[in-house]
């Protein structure tokens, strides 16, 4: 754990605190021994993912946040260009869905819809009919809202990975495949980490003069990443470059409204980022105002997301990590992202 300490006081070297840069105090929150959370943390994930209680769990989560942000925790700005409309939808305390319209049909595909009120109230107020549900993976609070969308829209098919058990599944689906909704064609990619069979959906926005659009899920945020639960480092980090691979213009649309708690992250380990600090700065002046941090684009990640530079060499010294004699690249760069990820 680490915080700030005003400026002219020295942090105190404590065994493990790795040599800190001046200005961040190591605070140790409990003497050599196991990570008590781990445990509770196994345990949790897999009652969360494989049970009913799970379920439950999820449905008090919408409950509470109907009540909590009856508009919505953040306030939404759609993204258009000629033929296409993307609307990101607020659900729960800090998840998006995306209802992504082809403006020429009135055609419609949704995003991980968590919370199908919300979906369904997004679907009347466009005017759209819902053809695709577009799953990025198995847990409720992406998954939530299929079977009562499914149930008020006959024609609709649930898109995802068949190594996921995705709610409602009809249409499984396999790494590059390609579906179309009206005149929108989506190309689904595998990546897993965060589940075994995690997939992320790129928009094709050539041929209405528009930059792809990645929507991301669980596997990438605003200066974040989702959590490995069900993958290796190795893992996480083939399919974080599968979504470098993309290109730089290419629009970012995560699962989570996490843009402050991660960019907050990152400047404690890149003390000296400019483009970090103007795009946390930014972030804390749109969420003031509760306004969405997204679209970023993946250009802009490279600049500040820590778990997108770990070929980064002030990255590396900041974490106190340096390549073995004889070790693999990637296999160093999988060792510098679970270093970021446990931190």
């Amino acid at each position: 754990q680490s915080c700030y300490r005003p400026a002219g006081q020295r942090a105190s070297q404590e065994p493990g605190s790795g040599g800190l840069p001046e200005g961040v105090e190591y605070i140790p929150t409990r003497k050599k021994g196991k990570n008590p959370m781990k445990p509770v943390g196994v345990a949790w994930y897999s009652l969360y993912a494989r049970t009913r209680l799970g379920y439950l769990f999820y449905q008090r989560q919408v409950k509470k946040a109907r009540e909590r942000y009856p508009r919505g925790h953040s306030v939404p700005q759609p993204y258009c260009f000629p033929g296409v409309k993307i609307l990101p939808i607020p659900v729960l305390s800090n998840n998006y869905s995306y209802l992504v319209i082809d403006t020429g049909s009135s055609q419609a595909a949704v995003i991980d819809p968590s919370d199908p009120l919300a979906v369904q109230a997004a679907i009347e107020e466009e005017g759209v009919m819902l053809e695709a549900i577009f799953c990025t993976h198995k847990h409720w609070d992406h998954s939530g809202g299929n079977e009562a969308l499914c149930q008020k829209h006959n024609s609709c098919k649930v898109y995802g990975s068949a190594l996921d058990a995705v709610p409602q599944l009809t249409n499984p689906l396999t790494d590059r495949e390609k579906v179309s909704v009206g005149s929108l064609t989506f190309e689904a990619l595998a990546t897993p980490g965060h589940t075994v069979g995690h997939m992320v959906y790129v928009l094709d926005g050539g041929p209405f003069g528009g930059p792809p659009c990645l929507f991301s899920g669980d596997l990438l945020f605003l200066a974040g990443c989702g959590r490995p639960f069900e993958g290796s480092p190795e893992t996480m980090l083939a399919s974080l470059d599968v979504a470098m691979g993309l290109g730089e213009d290419t629009l970012l649309w995560p699962g989570h409204e996490y843009a402050l708690e991660c960019l907050t992250f990152a400047s404690l380990l890149e003390l000296d980022n400019s483009a970090l600090e103007q795009k946390l700065q930014w972030a804390v002046q749109q969420r003031q105002e509760k306004k969405s941090t997204c679209p970023s684009t993946l250009g802009e990640e490279q600049t500040y997301n820590p778990f997108l530079r770990t070929h980064r060499p002030e990255l590396q010294e900041a974490l106190g990590l340096w390549q073995g004699v004889g070790e693999d690249h990637d296999a160093f760069r999988a060792r510098v992202l679970k270093e970021v990820r446990r931190r």
